[in-house]
């Protein structure tokens, strides 16, 4: 199915699939949200998208600091910078970036830069949030696999069987627990406005809602798969300052059957159940949390969930348009349940130049707060900027949707769009592709 390439083309297709979208005036999207304490200047989102580029000890690199600059002169309200990790053990590429008391002074550097460069470019300053993980099953310190794993999982495990000794025990999530709760606390002392305690895409946070079948307190129970995410938020929210954000970018469906899945109906179907992540959400609003990031999926094993992708490494079992769908309207059930928390969407990439109005018929009618993009910022890093001047997307920028991302990261090389992107990416999309 080819990406609409406008809004009256994404009406036909929707309704040609029976599928029912929101549309309105993009204008909307120039609205000011509070959040809390803050205010994010307009209704556009840098999504987290890992480069996988920073230093051997976690450092922001050449290519990191060039994807901040590129993305604060955009002109989005958020930016929500990149998975971080809190523990030496838990980085899922060799490059990844890595917070800890001793490179503290690097990230507030970092921070400082995308200020200034956002002040300089557009007179105002994004909200900076930082997705701070633990890679748990995706864990490659070194570059090799070094799963650490809430549960074994015959969805993930089929092919590649883990080891016992590779499930972590409960002792070691509580000390997990105090790293994310800690870096945190860096987080604010280096400037962030927030930080996203992540708990999603089957890292191991997100691996533990699912964990129906682990013993021990952080399994079987709602409230003990829920513990690890509940008490790091609670925990950072305690060692933060007031006006700090603590937030998660949070699966509400994983698309693994139960009871290897969370957000699945009980069925064994992929059918989606939003009981316990709108409990979830209404939990950690009681906490204190103000925002919430709302995924879905997998990106290693089905990425046609969350991306949505048009070209990858499988045929999807279903249209493209069924995926943004069910993440845009999944999203819109979740702020219904819980209507006192901000909601950001995900799944926007795919509808290209008709985005703008699909995001805005959402805002206005309450379906969510604010529009993330993904995989749109590494080919169209100015997106945020054409929406708010001019109130759509130029399609020559846009996301192409082929995946070739992806594969750049999969195959341990730093990611970006090497369509878009040529002369920094092209050739090392080319090196690998021919392969």
């Amino acid at each position: 199915m080819a990406i609409p390439k406008t809004a009256e083309e994404l009406k036909t297709m929707a309704e040609e699939l029976g599928l029912a979208f929101r549309y309105g005036d993009a204008a909307v999207l120039a609205s000011p949200c509070q959040i809390g304490a803050k205010t994010a200047p307009n209704r556009l989102v840098c999504q987290a998208m890992e480069g996988c580029d920073g230093t051997a000890d976690g450092l922001p690199d050449t290519l990191t600091k060039r994807r901040y600059r590129r993305l604060a002169e955009g002109g989005a309200g958020v930016i929500w910078f990149e998975a971080t990790a809190v523990m030496e053990e838990a980085r899922a590429n060799p490059r990844q970036l890595y917070l800890n008391e001793s490179n503290l002074d690097s990230f507030r550097r970092q921070a400082e830069a995308i200020r200034e460069d956002a002040f300089r470019a557009n007179g105002y300053a994004p909200l900076l949030v930082i997705q701070l993980t633990h890679s748990g099953r995706y864990s490659k310190p070194h570059g090799r696999p070094e799963p650490l794993i809430a549960y074994h999982s015959p969805v993930y495990e089929a092919e590649s069987p883990i080891g016992d000794d590779r499930v972590v025990t409960d002792d070691y999530l509580d000390r997990v627990g105090e790293a994310l709760v800690n870096a945190a606390a860096l987080a604010a002392r280096a400037g962030f406005d927030g930080a996203d305690i992540k708990c999603c895409h089957r890292y191991l946070n997100c691996e533990l809602l699912s964990a129906y079948t682990r013993p021990g307190r952080y399994g079987g129970s709602f409230e003990n798969r829920t513990r690890l995410l509940r008490e790091s938020v609670a925990g950072a929210l305690q060692v933060c300052p007031a006006d700090f954000l603590v937030t998660s970018r949070l699966n509400v469906y994983d698309g693994a059957p139960y009871p290897y899945g969370f957000g699945m109906a009980a069925d064994g179907s992929l059918a989606f159940d939003p009981a316990e992540p709108s409990a979830l959400a209404s939990r950690l609003a009681a906490l204190g949390v103000k925002l919430l990031n709302i995924t879905m999926g997998n990106p290693y094993v089905n990425p046609h969930v969350n991306r949505p992708f048009a070209a990858g490494p499988y045929a999807a079992p279903e249209a493209p348009l069924a995926g943004v769908a069910r993440m845009l309207n999944g999203t819109a059930a979740l702020k219904q349940a819980a209507p006192e928390l901000k909601l950001i969407c995900s799944a926007l990439s795919y509808l290209g130049v008709a985005a703008p109005a699909v995001a805005a018929g959402y805002v206005e009618s309450g379906g969510f707060d604010l529009a993330g993009f993904g995989r749109t910022i590494f080919a169209y890093p100015d997106f945020a900027r054409d929406i708010l001047q001019t109130g759509g997307m130029k399609p020559e920028k846009c996301c192409l949707c082929c995946s070739r991302c992806s594969a750049i990261m999969r195959a341990g090389f730093t990611p970006g769009c090497p369509v878009r992107d040529a002369a920094v990416y092209g050739e090392i999309a080319r090196g690998i592709l021919s392969r």
